[in-house]
């Protein structure tokens, strides 16, 4: 009877121990203080936890900067540093009064190295002083949907009146990594440029699968700050974590959940639907990023006139999973 019952107290023990390890290995890091992970192509959020959380940001600002200056300026053009961008506090790349440097070099200090000299280098020859471009700042961020940003400088340092939440810096960092010469800056690990060299300080370029990019950042206030972004078989997610104690380890697992469970699927333009007793397509191919496991449905209804363009438009085609809108798009008749 003693065996019997230290049998089941061992039966049990076991199951327990193996509950609790389970447990664990699903999530084995803390929560960020605020994350979100967002595809780039759809802009759908495929994972998101404390995204609307005002919160600091640190050196991650600098994918703002980095973006309104490849927009608006000539990256060939050769700058003399100015005075105010000397001696600035915090991560540098030891700019020299009256020093010579390319705009594309300043980038890739910004970008690599997170250099808050070159920052304001970047904003004083862009907008003629630091404050007129950190207006320009908090208004392109207005237009990208970020209502929740407010930005006080170009470089991250801490400041009350400098915040922003998970979601809005995924909204930014989403339209710079459309731009092909931002997301090959953020990618890329070693830059020999004109006038200086740097290594890439963002470990997730070594640390992932797809990894390319975007930005570190650190202040004691903000605490470890990550934006990256990682691309497979078609589907590129974007991940923020704000105020993360193990940033990068906590953005492969959350880089892990997009990929396990989300795939980009194509919807030939050759496909025939059919809208009423109209046969109709779409204009062309168009991608869907579908939930593995989750079944999808889909309807065609025809659409009013008034959003007809050039009168072939018939129909819409919208796509569901588990009763949520993921796709809609315009139908145009065959004949």
């Amino acid at each position: 009877m003693v065996k019997r019952k230290f049998i089941i107290i061992f039966i049990f023990a076991f199951i327990l121990v193996n509950i609790i390890f389970n447990a664990k290995s699903t999530s084995v890091l803390a929560n960020s203080g605020g994350e979100i992970a967002m595809e780039v192509n759809t802009e759908r959020i495929l994972f998101s936890n404390n995204s609307n959380k005002k919160m600091p940001m640190a050196s991650t600002t600098k994918i703002m900067t980095a973006i309104i200056i490849i927009e608006d300026c000539n990256l060939n053009d050769v700058i003399t540093v100015p005075d105010e961008a000397v001696g600035i506090e915090g991560s540098s790349i030891y700019l020299k009064n009256q020093e010579k440097i390319s705009i594309c070099d300043l980038l890739y200090g910004l970008m690599l190295r997170s250099g808050n000299d070159a920052a304001s280098a970047l904003a004083i020859y862009h907008s003629g002083s630091v404050n007129k471009f950190v207006d320009e700042m908090n208004r392109r961020a207005k237009l990208l949907g970020a209502e929740n940003t407010n930005f006080a400088n170009p470089s991250g340092l801490p400041n009350e009146n400098h915040y922003t939440t998970a979601y809005d810096l995924c909204k930014i960092a989403l339209y710079a990594m459309r731009n092909e010469t931002f997301k090959n800056i953020v990618s890329t690990k070693r830059y020999e440029g004109q006038f200086k060299n740097f290594a890439n300080k963002n470990k997730i370029l070594n640390m992932y699968e797809g990894a390319n990019g975007v930005k570190t950042g650190y202040t004691t206030k903000a605490g470890r700050c990550l934006v990256s972004s990682a691309e497979r078989d078609g589907t590129f997610v974007v991940c923020v974590v704000l105020n993360s104690p193990d940033m990068y380890n906590r953005s492969c697992e959350i880089f892990d959940y997009c990929f396990n469970n989300y795939v980009m699927q194509t919807i030939k333009g050759s496909s025939v639907f059919k809208c009423e007793k109209l046969l109709c397509k779409l204009n062309s191919d168009c991608k869907v990023l579908i939930q593995k496991n989750q079944p999808c449905s889909y309807k065609v209804v025809k659409i009013d006139n008034n959003e007809k363009i050039n009168g072939r438009e018939v129909g819409k085609l919208y796509i569901y999973q588990a009763n949520n809108l993921i796709f809609n798009e315009k139908l145009y008749s065959i004949n």
